[in-house]
């Protein structure tokens, strides 16, 4: 009997393999190529826009709010983003030094906006407004050289295929039964027409496999369906756990790699070798929020992107768009403010990996070759002592000024004397050329 146990199990879990990864996947040298690019991008636009703008109180309204299917279904009725431009949009986001944007194709209340003969829940067919949003915004990256992500929600809360449920949703009034595999099946038809009808695609941003961690959700299938479809196409999932075979950048959520201070994150010892990226918000949500005050600074929103750059990350920053088509004035605004210093301090952000000098709540590193670029983010004494340093120094100096930076090799470390004229509000930034 306990060798029958042993058996099983044993089967159990080579089946589950089989259906959570892609299995014996190979990258081929477009997608290889296609990573490199991501991991230097550095810096992505993220916007999350759906009919819960209407509401003005986030992209979790339905589930939040516990409204009714067939409540929730009259909000397409009177969505009419007139004032949408996508061409602004793509401006505003390379304005910003931005390389890739990544929006919302269908979230969890399952409302796809893109025009989808899958399901007529879509912006084309149910909505005033009646365009594919999606293909406007498309030709727009296409123009100005921006790469294109798609985020697709695994998690739906409308589709009464999605069952049995997960965690989430479940006091909506009006969900019902319905069959997991025409589910999988429906997600395969939108996923092939999100990768035959918008062109080149640089990435599928899954969401929601938190809401159902030990479901079949046959990635096998649909990451195998993804690399043929298109094969430079980067999928990641957002599943905040280890990389599964077939996925091609690890995400983390409102958190650096492996700090998991959320304590929903990825934790250290799931941070995998591929590109990564850290997801953030300008202000305190996802989706339009009417009364949302938390908006962050220029400093925390330039400490956010530097950060992530020291830990060998790029930044996605995301923007909720208002349900008439317009981003916030004052989003626009601090967009513009990320750009103007990009535009001074670029090289030592764009191309880089994690520097040799381990991240602090003080400093994080950036590195080319053998150009070390040290970012002292938030001590204000004049002497800065980075320990465990143990690299030869051929030149320091000030990134900004080019003037010479005192250095000088310690039992406690690397001390660096930068004098408090010298110092800049937000970063100062020590460009370090290695023997």
């Amino acid at each position: 009997m306990k060798r029958i146990r042993i058996l099983l199990l044993t089967l159990l879990l080579f089946i589950t393999a089989e259906n959570i990864a892609q299995t014996n996947y190979e990258p081929t040298q477009s997608n290889l190529e296609a990573r490199q690019w991501f991991e230097d991008a550095k810096f992505g636009l993220f916007i999350h826009w759906g009919v819960y703008s209407i509401l003005g109180d986030g992209e979790w309204v339905m589930n939040n709010q516990n409204i009714s299917i067939d409540a929730y279904k009259k909000l397409p009725s009177f969505f009419n983003p007139i004032e949408f431009n996508a061409e602004e949009w793509v401006k505003i986001a390379k304005n910003a030094g931005m390389t890739y944007i990544t929006i919302t194709t269908r979230h969890h209340d399952g409302f796809s906006m893109f025009d989808s003969k899958a399901s007529d829940y879509n912006i084309v067919e149910k909505t005033p407004y009646g365009k594919d949003v999606i293909k406007d915004l498309a030709k727009a990256c296409e123009k100005e050289g921006i790469k294109l992500f798609f985020y697709y929600s695994l998690l739906d809360w409308h589709n009464d295929d999605y069952f049995p449920r997960g965690k989430t949703g479940n006091d909506i009034e009006g969900r019902k039964e319905g069959d997991w595999d025409a589910y999988i099946n429906f997600m395969k038809a939108q996923l092939t027409e999100l990768l035959t009808n918008y062109g080149d695609v640089a990435g599928i941003w899954f969401d929601g496999d938190w809401d159902k961690k030990d479901e079949n959700w046959h990635y096998d299938e649909i990451y195998k369906l993804i690399h043929e479809l298109q094969p430079q196409c980067l999928i990641g999932n957002n599943h905040h756990d280890a990389l599964k075979q077939g996925e091609d950048f690890q995400m983390f959520e409102r958190d650096l790699p492996g700090e998991n201070k959320t304590g929903f994150g990825t934790s250290e010892s799931n941070v995998g070798r591929l590109p990564k990226e850290v997801c953030a918000t300008i202000n305190g949500s996802w989706g339009f929020d009417l009364q949302d005050k938390k908006h962050k600074s220029k400093k925390e929103l330039i400490h956010y992107l530097v950060r992530a750059s020291g830990f060998g990350s790029n930044l996605l920053l995301n923007v909720g768009p208002m349900p008439n088509g317009k981003i916030q004035d004052e989003h626009i605004q601090s967009l513009a403010e990320i750009g103007d210093w990009l535009k001074i301090n670029g090289e030592t952000i764009y191309g880089t990996k994690a520097g040799i000098i381990a991240p602090s709540k003080d400093w994080v590193s950036t590195q080319k070759g053998n150009v070390l670029y040290v970012h002292l983010l938030e001590n204000r004494t004049t002497a800065f002592v980075i320990p465990e340093f143990n690299a030869s120094i051929k030149s320091a100096k000030l990134f900004a000024t080019k003037k010479k930076v005192k250095t000088k090799q310690t039992k406690d470390g690397l001390l660096i004397e930068i004098p408090e004229s010298d110092q800049n509000d937000i970063d100062t930034i020590v460009e370090i050329t290695l023997k």
